[in-house]
């Protein structure tokens, strides 16, 4: 697990120099220190590896703007920390956001544009759930127009950041964003992405996770993992599929517990959204 890891990290550092079609695997190779056949026994491929990185990244990404959606209580700091927690995670993961915005320009690889619109429909499921409580029904007609729009706020502000070196001070764009959502929220009228277009030009979202397919992931990190309260957590969220006897307030705690953890985040992530919290 370290040394795929260690593969990860050190071909981000060339991806982010080179771009990932310019990097070779003989040059990932050689910058991490180890054999051509060590590499092939952590990824079968570059396009896999490459698959891999935009797993990592993005889960990162999403669950942590999941989290902060499900778990601000007060609804008038909702969009700011929406914001705020976006652009801090682009700051934090900055190679591999100007990597993934430029290969996007240019890839032609189906697989990876199809697992790029995957986690697109995830970040847009958020902010639907985000917006429609912080505006109800009010915004029934003109919601993914709203969306659309919050997602250009992401990208472009983030490219600014990301590709021309600006001072980052997430505080001051939050509010700032948080100002003109609210202004297009209360004030856009003539909508142009209906229901109808939108079910049009979707792709087909992944199937729901079944339980079967979680307990696999928590039979995976169990593995992964040393000793540790977030090892014993994920045991007893185990016990909890297979069994409920937990407390709803228990099974938060639990969740908790894994959450931050880097193997944990995406089945913290499936976990949450299965027990309805």
């Amino acid at each position: 697990m370290i040394k795929k890891q260690l593969i990860m990290d050190k071909a981000l550092e060339l991806f982010a120099e080179q771009g990932f079609e310019a990097t070779s695997v003989q040059q990932i190779t050689a910058h991490c220190g180890i054999s051509k056949g060590a590499f092939y026994l952590s990824f079968k491929s570059k396009d896999e590896l490459i698959l891999a990185l935009i797993d990592h990244f993005m889960i990162q990404f999403i669950t942590s703007i999941d989290y902060e959606v499900n778990t601000t209580k007060n609804d008038e700091d909702l969009l700011f920390n929406f914001y705020y927690t976006t652009f801090d995670s682009f700051h934090k993961h900055s190679d591999f956001g100007k990597i993934l915005i430029k290969e996007q320009m240019q890839s032609f690889n189906e697989e990876f544009i199809l697992k790029i619109r995957a986690y697109d429909q995830l970040m847009e499921k958020v902010i639907l759930s985000m917006v429609e409580r912080l505006y109800g029904e009010e915004i029934e007609q003109i919601k993914h127009d709203l969306i659309y729009c919050i997602k250009g706020f992401m990208k472009n502000y983030s490219e600014l950041f990301l590709f021309y070196n600006l001072p980052l001070d997430s505080k001051l764009l939050a509010q700032s964003l948080v100002e003109k959502t609210n202004i297009l929220a209360k004030h856009i009228t003539l909508p142009f992405i209906s229901n109808e277009l939108v079910q049009l030009f979707k792709q087909p979202m992944q199937e729901e996770t079944t339980k079967e397919q979680i307990l696999e992931i928590i039979e995976q990190n169990i593995k992964e993992i040393e000793d540790s309260i977030e090892k014993e957590s994920l045991i007893l969220l185990k016990q909890q599929l297979l069994k409920p006897t937990l407390s709803p307030a228990l099974v938060k705690g639990l969740l908790e517990n894994i959450r931050n953890h880097p193997h944990c985040k995406w089945v913290a992530y499936l976990l949450r959204n299965y027990f309805g919290f």
